[in-house]
């Protein structure tokens, strides 16, 4: 856990705001998962906090969530074109991927439960970087990525 909140922190994923009656407050929350290595032992767990996307609202939360995705056929055309040619292939990952794309809307979600600041307990966390859940997420990544 401690490993995702150093990247929300680090990233300033969200600023904590007052509540106000006009806003619409999607939930969050904690998400786990084991990560094992090729022998099937287990290598580390891992924590994610994640937005509560399937309470966004059309029109209020999101307006366009379309992104491109590659065709498993289309990567393998590229991966024979390659070997054929002898050309060396390297691929990458990008750590907490989701988390780089920018937001354009306003978006308001429930502090992740077990991390409410003690100091404002009752403000929510006004997005300002796209979080895992939300349903634009895919395409922030894609728009931040493509902007390189």
């Amino acid at each position: 856990m401690g490993e995702e909140l150093e990247a929300l922190h680090k990233n300033q994923t969200w600023q904590l705001v007052p509540r106000t009656s006009n806003m619409h407050v999607i939930g969050s929350k904690w998400v786990f998962k084991s990560k094992l290595k090729p022998d099937g032992s287990l290598d580390r767990l891992k924590a994610r906090v994640v937005a509560k996307g399937y309470h966004q609202v059309d029109g209020v939360d999101y307006i366009e969530t379309f992104f491109p995705v590659i065709k498993l056929g289309t990567i393998r055309l590229i991966i024979t074109v390659a070997l054929v040619q002898k050309w060396h292939i390297h691929q990458l990952d990008v750590k907490n991927a989701f988390l780089h794309g920018v937001l354009s809307e306003n978006i308001y979600m429930e502090q992740p439960p077990r991390m409410a600041d003690p100091n404002s307990p009752i403000h929510v966390c006004k997005l300002q970087k796209a979080l895992y859940g939300l349903k634009q997420a895919p395409r922030a990544w894609f728009d931040r990525f493509s902007s390189l």
